[in-house]
């Protein structure tokens, strides 16, 4: 599946993608804020990665950002089954934070898992990683109220307090505009 934004392309990771996904996801301050990642990150788990079959109903997208030199790799985001829905994870390569990729790669991700039937999504952002939290807030999601430790391999297996949010897909087109709305008004 592949899914062309505003600024950004979305498509499968392939095998030949893993050196240049390990080259943007090596960096302690981003895998240390993911839940199934490794510390230190190696080429093989970059491989793995992008060998790993994919769940056709919970996609997964390496993040591209089209230009004169071709595509870079500059993050991934995709789901994971859960109880009650999909769980959504995403990172971007810290040279490209601050611009609102995050936000616009989770918006076409969703669109996707809407068309694919889903009507229930989840995520989970440690709390020493605030700037994820201001990205699901854009994204429609709402906070459940919960925070719970979760596990990060990143961090040697410890449990890292983690902020619940959900998102019901129909109210998200809804949320997604008043949200934009905002930030417009800000930027004036």
């Amino acid at each position: 599946m592949f899914i062309r934004s505003g600024r950004l392309f979305l498509r499968p990771a392939f095998p030949e993608d893993s050196r240049e996904l390990y080259e943007a996801i090596c960096d302690a301050g981003i895998v240390s804020m993911l839940a199934s990642a490794p510390w230190p990150y190696l080429r093989q788990d970059a491989e793995a990665f992008c060998a790993a079959p994919v769940d056709p109903l919970a996609p997964r997208f390496v993040v591209t950002l089209p230009g004169a030199k071709g595509a870079p790799i500059i993050g991934t985001v995709g789901f994971k089954r859960a109880d009650g829905g999909l769980d959504m994870g995403f990172w971007i390569a810290r040279d490209h934070w601050g611009r609102g990729y995050a936000t616009e790669a989770g918006r076409a991700a969703l669109e996707v898992v809407r068309a694919l039937g889903h009507r229930r999504v989840q995520a989970d952002h440690y709390l020493d990683n605030p700037a994820s939290g201001r990205v699901l807030r854009k994204l429609g999601f709402r906070e459940t109220g919960e925070i719970s430790p979760t596990f990060c391999r990143a961090r040697g297996g410890e449990l890292v307090l983690a902020r619940r949010y959900g998102l019901e897909l129909d109210a998200a087109e809804a949320d997604a505009e008043v949200a934009d709305q905002r930030d417009r008004m800000r930027a004036a």
